[in-house]
């Protein structure tokens, strides 16, 4: 492999590793951190809408996680910035105040984008 495609790599599985990652955490803290998210968002009930976003959000990492993992692709790449892109509107929405978070839980998404720009760009169609 040459080095551009290494690097190339390695930014995915940069990426793979953050979708991945955060389903799992969803899911884990799904009584806890998850669902104080929505709650100070003002989504705190019915239950089982609360439990259904929190899982669907996590079954949405998981399954771009996946596919940048092992089926990486111009459309995967566009399904992520698209995935990315909306819930960081949602979220926006909802909790404006995460782009001042410390941790920039929304900022992060502008490497993000880039960083799914650059693949899909370097991707043959």
């Amino acid at each position: 492999m040459t080095k551009t495609r290494d690097d190339d790599r390695l930014l995915r599985l940069s990426l793979v590793a953050v979708w991945l990652f955060t389903a799992i955490a969803s899911l884990v803290e799904l009584d806890g951190q998850s669902r104080r998210v929505l709650a100070d968002a003002g989504i705190a009930s019915p239950p089982w809408l609360v439990q259904s976003l929190i899982v669907g959000g996590a079954a949405a990492d998981l399954a771009i996680g996946l596919a940048l993992w092992l089926r990486p692709s111009r459309i995967v790449y566009l399904s992520a910035f698209v995935l990315m892109l909306a819930m960081t509107l949602v979220a926006t929405v909802l909790q404006p105040s995460l782009w001042l978070h410390p941790l920039g839980p929304l900022l992060k998404n502008l490497p993000i984008a880039a960083l799914l720009w650059h693949l899909y760009r370097r991707t043959t169609p």
